[in-house]
């Protein structure tokens, strides 16, 4: 499996293909934006159908990528999931499978703003976390050195001929935006001016996929 490793505010940090982020040195796993139970929130209180087994496609991403770094530390930068409580509504399977890749690592759950109060699963439950000079949250502030998700940045790209959109980590000198992790999770595109305003002109997009680069994130040509 290919890898983007890249250095942010004096750290050095490895984008992996499926939009998770790994911080070597400090052995932690980062990933944003699970939305786990989307389609079961959907079912509940209405809204269009989706298929019924992404909490289960994202755990086995999850799953892969905690084999393939071993990390003493997994951090969830917020809207882990889709609703308040929505935990209580999924299959049992997708709850043992969580409490498994729980066990003996380091949990840390930020609020989002879709799950802003604790949920019924083991680890730890705060606002945000700072690890050495860096700051982990679920949405980005005017804060130099800080790690966040919210906004599912995404990229349009022009591909033989046709445009194709690709997720993506959003970077510059001060600020690191992860991708969504979760299936069916949508995104905004790194044009809009809510992303333009927030970044440096200077901005990285670190595409996601079988061979994650980096390339310009203003300014493409879809």
């Amino acid at each position: 499996m290919d890898k983007f490793a890249f250095e942010f505010c004096a750290e050095g940090f490895i984008a992996l293909p499926s939009g998770a982020l790994f911080w070597p040195t400090e052995s932690t796993l980062i990933v944003s934006d699970l939305h786990f139970g989307k389609s079961a929130r959907q079912g509940q209180y209405g809204g269009a159908l989706l298929p019924p087994y992404e909490t289960r496609e994202t755990l086995k991403r999850l799953d892969a990528d905690m084999a393939l770094t071993s990390p003493a530390h997994v951090v969830c930068l917020g809207d882990s999931f889709d609703a308040p409580r929505l935990e209580y509504f999924l299959p049992k399977h997708d709850l043992e499978w969580m409490i498994r890749l729980q066990a003996g690592v380091k949990w840390t759950w930020i609020e989002g703003n879709h799950d802003p109060g604790p949920i019924a699963l083991g680890g730890e439950h705060l606002a945000e976390l700072s690890i050495n000079h860096l700051k982990l949250r679920h949405i980005a502030t005017h804060d130099t050195g800080e790690i966040s998700g919210h906004y599912h940045p995404k990229v349009r790209l022009k591909l033989r001929g046709r445009t194709i959109s690709r997720p993506c980590f959003l970077w510059d000198q001060s600020r690191l935006i992860l991708p969504a992790y979760g299936t069916y999770t949508g995104g905004l595109f790194c044009e809009s001016q809510t992303l333009r305003r927030m970044m440096h002109t200077e901005a990285k997009a670190i595409l996601t996929g079988q061979r994650p680069c980096a390339i310009p994130a203003f300014d493409l040509q879809p």
